[in-house]
């Protein structure tokens, strides 16, 4: 069996591949670039199996290089993907990684005549901005990318690619937020983590559990290949860390500062930080790919106790005063082009208006911890008590009206009401859910989508075809984008944000 694997230098990707070479049946076809920076590491992982390995060098977006890559395999993994902060420094790369890579991938395994199984990895940031209101998300929830976030909308674009391609045999996996040994250094060079919500739901994985599912459903598929035939293959599923990875943004920051002897509350003012549109979310169906390849070992505890033990040096932050940590380390990312001080000071109004609704709700922030509400303190985000317990309660958390039940076989029924709470129609007569049908959306726009991708949250809209968010506008005629898009947004909120030409953030009011 031989197994082609894309974005292996990636966090994800070395651990699948340290996975993936203990399974002595599998050859590997690994995509590189010549002079990436972590080809050294990957050779040292396959030393002593080189004559199990080969490498393709190039890039993903060219079709010559897919080719080269799927022939002659049986699984393709795509875990190639250029994620924040680098899609956001570098627009043009996330569309050439992400969505075309995607489209050219899709096109060399459909142009085979024996086809390999494609596992694609997809992400978490597809169900946009969660708060208090609806923590909790499953297959099937509405995807509403954050704008200006070309990350997941490029993601998104890849991710409908695979799933309407003529491929015998794909999955798609939407991975949550995984924690990595690069943390640090990717979080501290630009000005990336004062995107995160400080109450934003975040579910965890580790690179290491994340890896391990990926040889896991290869080595599942070799020995039941009928079985998975029937309940994974063609199927969309979210990869997540389970009940006990479930935090805050606040969280996160807080587990890593613990190392240096601080808090948030040390290093970080309230105004830091988005207070909205950001990506993440915990996942109600979590435990659905654990039951079936028993991935999940680690906790979030167990990997800062690890990344302690490896960077040792980090220590040493304890005997430094945290305010020269703050002013030295934190404040000066705010200088950062991609910070929210940075927006405000350089008048970057669209982007105050996504990610605060506007300067003067960015401005109510201040300074003061005691007036800013934080869920696990007992407040929600508007100052109201709150149980934060109650809302870790999964079994009874407030979900989505999808318009159908994900645990029970949906048809044709299903996909026509679905239609209609998005405020549009489903024009086909007959056809079951694998099958391509017409649609017509809230603005009459006429459609062809499989109904099994409608199921798993796609929906025809502007964001399919240009670089923009419109959901200030759809969500006042769609009652599942309502759902989700009023958390946090006003119904008086009228804004198109997009990218132009340039790709520097713009936004006008609708007419």
């Amino acid at each position: 069996m031989k197994v082609a694997l894309t974005g292996v230098t990636g966090n994800m990707g070395v651990q699948a591949l340290r996975e993936l070479i203990k399974i002595s049946d599998l050859e590997f076809k690994l995509l590189v670039f010549p002079k990436e920076k972590r080809l050294k590491e990957i050779k040292k992982i396959c030393k002593g199996q080189m004559n199990r390995v080969q490498f393709v060098y190039g890039s993903i977006n060219h079709p010559e290089v897919c080719e080269q890559l799927v022939s002659g395999t049986d699984y393709v993994v795509n875990m190639a993907s250029v994620i924040p902060p680098h899609s956001d420094q570098f627009p043009h790369y996330a569309i050439a990684c992400n969505e075309k890579g995607a489209d050219c991938l899709c096109a060399a395994i459909e142009a085979l005549p024996e086809q390999p199984k494609l596992i694609h990895i997809s992400t978490v940031a597809l169900y946009g901005n969660r708060n208090s209101k609806h923590m909790w998300a499953r297959v099937g929830d509405p995807l509403l990318i954050s704008p200006f976030d070309i990350y997941s909308l490029t993601k998104m674009r890849g991710e409908f690619r695979v799933l309407e391609s003529n491929i015998k045999y794909k999955t798609v996996l939407r991975q949550t937020a995984m924690l990595h040994n690069h943390m640090l250094s990717d979080n501290m060079s630009d000005g990336l983590m004062f995107h995160t919500c400080f109450n934003a739901p975040l579910e965890w994985a580790t690179a290491e559990d994340s890896g391990l599912l990926i040889a896991n459903i290869i080595k599942a598929d070799m020995e039941r290949t009928a079985e998975l035939k029937k309940t994974f293959w063609n199927k969309v599923f979210n990869i997540g860390g389970g009940l006990v990875n479930c935090v805050t943004g606040y969280d996160v920051l807080n587990d890593g500062f613990e190392i240096i002897g601080g808090s948030v509350k040390n290093f970080f003012d309230p105004d830091f930080n988005a207070i909205r549109n950001f990506h993440g979310v915990w996942f109600y169906d979590s435990n659905v790919l654990n039951d079936m390849f028993h991935y999940q070992r680690q906790s979030t505890k167990d990997f800062w106790a690890q990344f302690k033990r490896e960077h040792g040096i980090l220590k040493a932050g304890k005997i430094v005063p945290k305010k020269l940590i703050k002013k030295l380390a934190i404040e000066r990312l705010c200088k950062n082009p991609n910070s929210p001080h940075y927006w405000k000071a350089h008048k970057d109004t669209a982007r105050m208006l996504a990610y605060f609704g506007g300067d003067s709700k960015f401005d109510e922030l201040g300074k003061d911890w005691s007036k800013f509400p934080l869920l696990f303190e007992g407040k929600d985000e508007w100052g109201n008590p709150l149980d934060y317990q109650k809302l870790l309660d999964r079994e009874h958390a407030p979900l989505v009206d999808i318009g159908y039940d994900p645990n029970r076989e949906a048809g044709y029924k299903e996909l026509r009401r679905i239609a209609n709470l998005h405020g549009g129609k489903l024009l086909s007569q007959r056809g079951g859910i694998y099958d391509r049908l017409e649609w017509e959306n809230s603005d009459g726009q006429r459609f062809t989508m499989k109904g099994y991708t409608v199921l798993v949250g796609h929906w025809w809209n502007p964001s399919y075809t240009n670089y923009c968010w419109d959901f200030d506008r759809l969500a006042k005629k769609d009652r599942i984008y309502a759902q989700v898009w009023y958390d946090s947004h006003e119904q008086n909120e009228d804004n198109f944000y997009y990218f132009n030409d340039r790709f520097e953030a713009k936004y006008g009011k609708i007419k």
